[in-house]
């Protein structure tokens, strides 16, 4: 990208700033808090003449036209997509744009920038002895802040991507028009306590410099509240009934002692206040006291994960007043009635509980958007992906959110591991000589503490918290770590605190995290997940899985042009911006692309590459999961895994089990199908099956079909039909399957799982007489190399099959349609790895040419029952697609293809509404 494209695109920037009017008061009395609603940003070195005057830039009348406006929040590299370059964000992506466009802006983001707001008090003393307080939330990663030119706090205080301070302003504030002037420092990831990305993607241009979570303006009487309400609970009489604890800070704001009554209102999961407790204090000037009302709640409704039951939510809020006024109120804050706790087994891994359940952690790791945006509905998309998935958990590595994501999990039943991140400052250990972060010194600690105590303050009161992590790679020294267990423990923190996600050490006053961190991060093959080595299917895995993540074509089209796309399949050795940064393991897939090619064959085109990929993908993530759930109730059992990773923080080629445009395809579906609550999996190892059931449920008498069929169609041996059952929360082995070794090439496996005549579990498995040969002596911290290969490439043998596709709409809620498709293969041969795609389509437009076209958009996000399947020969098999319809398009087409499927579509027209089944039409 040319300099005078981006500053044509900068010029762009400026002619389309929205203009701002600051004449609304922000707080009107005791109690009362508000969000500054808006700021003005500006380059300190293109501020006018003004300079770095602080009492210059926060005059009222300033002439702020040309500086860039944005809302509540937002980085320095947000804020410029937000002012009129938005539409560019597609070109920034494309290729290797962001290099030369990083080359371009990193200079300027390595000056300090001012955030600037203008708003109205109207300060009097109606309710008595009035105070004004700033609260600050998240602003990476150092800042001096004024108020109307007067220093609040400077960049030695106000320092810490995740410290949240408050800052008694009073003094500062005047009556109508004030100016909150902010002063950022360039955030460096190995100096600065951040939010940092590793390798896993470039870094912003402006390392995530600026105000990214909100900043709050409160006023209050002389009695306030020094934060949230915090609630423990624990049952009581066997479950009938649980002891709550709601408990507050109470602050003395003046020199005066005072005396006032704490009200707390809690409500019960439907709404309608119950309680009502209260308590009296007396407070010396300045002074701080903890506050504690607590009851016993009869007959709670306990809050569970939501593979395991319903999410029913309390909430409470409070008040204080000081001679019959009000002093200042908490939010409402909402809280479930559940516990959490945590062991260690006899092998020193983690196991944890709830509501004293052994709970089978299966999660994926998350990340925030490259520029730190917080999009409230894409995040919501991303949940809802996870308990499709089948998954309960999800880990934020150094990646801690909004409090509406906790708000979300709360909501939706998946439980939250949070913990600080690895490899930059955050593990600056004397004894980590991996980390590029600078060695802590005194003050570090200092801002850790207060970055723990907001995090903790945040966090507390939500049901979806599973546990904080104070370490990843490495563990704190034990300073660190007791400064971390005291400002957990004094926000009355009640879930596990585990020293790191490895078991390189650990500190005395935790012992040992009880997880391992052993990899793999780039692919092996499926038999690897049930050795007894390294990642496989024992212990707690806290981060680990199998490079996969291929998007489908229409997602890499979106980021990648042809020139680059003929790179990814021709060349595939070759480095590739869109993995991890050249300084990585991972910036090439050449391990993937060997097993690629050894196993299914070289590449031939574009679309035989991400066909195979996609084939890849699915058995990969497939194995991991189903290995992992086989083995919870083994000798040593598997007690959790995180994959490596949920999404991903900008278009990415890997690491991620659904898109950037939240696109699912192979390894999506391979953990959907690994993940069933109730399922039957193969253990490739043992040749065995495994019966699973991750319910509370009790699986009833239920049957276990099996059957093996060869590439001609004529089915191997006996077909095998087990009736069996399951205890709940477990996995037990259910029979060998013989012959596997007898096989001359490729087999088919498939294992349905009935309860009665409802369908659980379906699943098919591409089998070899000869496994894929690990080479565990010469693995890698992210690697097991395989000397040699399952061959599956007499693949290519299978003729193309017959399949008849019939879909239709069964079901509109408001903007939610639900449609079936029915496929049936009509050959003698399997239908092998059969895949679906959504479209919305108009019918055919004229152009100005002449010509016709049809506007046509991928439908995302979606949700199908399954995808990626493989029919016997005659057998049909009815799939679900759930789905948004805006009512922008008219039709929804189905494209249908597969490794031995010709490809055709079929179309449903949406004007009537619900409708008849419609056959499709090929290509």
């Amino acid at each position: 990208m040319q300099p005078l494209f981006l500053a044509s695109l900068v010029s762009l920037w400026l002619l389309s700033l929205p203009s701002f009017v600051a004449n609304a008061q922000l707080v009107s009395g005791p109690g009362h808090s508000a969000v500054i609603p808006w700021w003005k940003i500006g380059n300190s070195l293109h501020v006018g003449n003004v300079g770095n005057d602080s009492a210059a830039l926060s005059d009222p009348d300033l002439d702020v036209s040309e500086w860039y406006s944005i809302g509540s929040k937002a980085t320095l590299m947000a804020a410029y997509l937000e002012n009129g370059a938005r539409s560019f964000e597609t070109e920034l992506f494309r290729d290797e744009n962001m290099k030369a466009y990083h080359e371009h802006l990193r200079p300027a983001f390595q000056e300090p920038w001012y955030y600037r707001s203008k708003f109205t008090l109207n300060i009097n003393n109606r309710f008595g002895a009035y105070y004004y307080q700033l609260k600050t939330h998240g602003i990476s990663s150092r800042a001096d802040i004024y108020l109307n030119g007067a220093l609040i706090a400077d960049k030695n205080v106000q320092a810490g991507a995740y410290t949240g301070l408050t800052y008694n302003i009073t003094s500062k504030a005047r009556n109508g028009t004030n100016i909150l002037l902010v002063r950022v420092y360039p955030t460096d990831y190995n100096r600065d306590f951040a939010l940092g990305f590793v390798d896993w993607n470039p870094p912003p241009a402006d390392n995530g410099t600026g105000i990214w979570r909100d900043v709050e303006l409160k006023q209050t009487g002389s009695l306030s509240f020094a934060g949230p309400p915090r609630v423990n609970t624990k049952p009581y009489f066997d479950g009938d009934a649980a002891i709550v604890d709601v408990k507050v800070e109470v602050v003395n704001l003046g020199v005066q002692s005072v005396r006032g009554e704490v009200v707390c209102f809690v409500y019960d999961h439907k709404g309608k206040e119950q309680w009502a407790v209260k308590e009296g204090v007396s407070l010396a000037g300045h002074g701080t006291r903890k506050v504690v009302l607590g009851f016993l709640l009869r007959k709670p409704a306990y809050w569970y994960p939501k593979q395991w039951g319903l999410q029913p939510l309390y909430s409470t809020s409070c008040n204080v007043t000081t001679d019959l006024h009000l002093s200042d109120t908490t939010p409402k804050v909402r809280f479930g009635i559940r516990t959490v706790t945590s062991s260690l087994n006899p092998f020193n891994d983690t196991t944890f509980f709830i509501n004293g359940e052994p709970f089978q952690v299966l999660g994926a790791g998350y990340t925030s958007d490259i520029f730190l945006r917080f999009d409230e509905e894409k995040v919501r998309a991303q949940f809802q992906y996870v308990l499709d998935m089948g998954l309960n958990t999800v880990r934020l590595e150094g990646k801690q959110e909004h409090d509406r994501l906790y708000e979300l999990a709360d909501d939706m039943g998946i439980m939250i591991m949070a913990g600080w991140e690895c490899c930059d400052k955050w593990e600056g250990w004397s004894y980590n000589n991996e980390g590029s972060g600078e060695k802590w010194k005194d003050p570090d600690y200092a801002i850790a503490n207060a970055s723990m105590r907001h995090e903790a303050e945040l966090m507390q009161h939500h049901p979806s918290i599973l546990a904080f992590l104070i370490g990843s790679d490495f563990w704190p020294d034990d300073r660190a770590t007791r400064m971390y267990v005291d400002a957990l423990k004094s926000l009355d923190w009640d879930v596990p605190i585990i020293a790191s996600a490895s078991q390189r050490g650990f500190p005395a006053l935790l012992g040992n995290g009880g997880m391992k961190m052993d990899g793999p991060y780039d692919w092996v093959p499926p038999n690897y997940w049930y050795t007894d080595q390294l990642g496989a299917a024992f212990g707690f895995g806290s981060e680990l899985g199998t490079g996969a993540g291929t998007p489908e074509l229409s997602s890499l089209k979106r980021f990648i042009s042809s020139p680059y796309l003929d790179v990814l399949w021709k060349n595939l050795t070759v480095g590739l911006y869109h993995m991890s940064t050249n300084v990585s393991s991972f910036h090439t897939r050449t391990i993937y692309n060997n097993a690629l090619s050894a196993r299914f064959g070289p590449p031939r085109s574009l679309e035989d590459y991400l066909l195979k990929a996609q084939m890849m993908d699915y058995e990969a993530t497939r194995a991991q999961f189903e290995a992992y759930a086989a083995k919870w109730s083994a000798e040593r059992p598997a007690t959790g895994l995180i994959y490596w990773m949920l999404n991903s923080a900008w278009p990415s080629l890997h690491w991620a089990l659904f898109d950037y445009y939240l696109h699912p395809a192979g390894a999506y579906f391979g953990v959907k199908t690994g993940s069933r609550s109730q399922h039957v999996a193969y253990d490739y190892l043992s040749r065995s099956v495994y019966l699973i059931n991750r319910s509370l449920a009790a699986l009833g008498p239920c049957t276990v079909d099996m059957e093996l069929l060869d590439l001609n169609g004529t089915v191997i041996g006996n077909a095998h039909t087990t009736t069996t059952q399951l205890s709940p929360n477990n996995s037990t082995r259910l029979f060998e399957i013989n012959g596997i070794e007898k096989l001359k090439d490729v087999a088919l496996l498939k294992l349905v799982l009935k309860n009665q005549a409802k369908v659980l579990s379906r699943n098919v498995y591409l089998l070899t007489p000869k496994l894929d040969t690990l080479d565990f002596k010469n693995s890698t911290w992210y690697h097991t190399p395989v000397t040699s290969y399952a061959n599956f490439t007499a693949l290519d043998t299978l003729p193309q099959v017959d399949l008849t596709a019939k879909a239709m709409v069964t079901n509109i809620q408001g903007l939610e349609t639900t449609a079936k498709i029915r496929l049936q293969n009509k050959s003698v041969s399997p239908a092998v790895f059969i895949r679906l795609n959504l479209v919305f389509f108009n019918e055919l437009v004229r152009l100005f040419s002449g010509e016709y076209e049809e506007t046509t958009v991928e439908v995302a996000p979606v949700h199908w029952s399954d995808n990626y399947v493989t029919l016997w020969p005659g057998e049909s098999l009815e799939l679900e697609t759930r789905f948004t319809y805006h009512g922008h398009y008219t039709f929804i087409r189905v494209h249908i293809d597969g490794w031995n499927v010709p490809k055709q579509r079929i179309s449903i027209d949406m004007r009537g509404g619900k409708g008849s089944w419609i056959g499709g039409q090929m290509d």
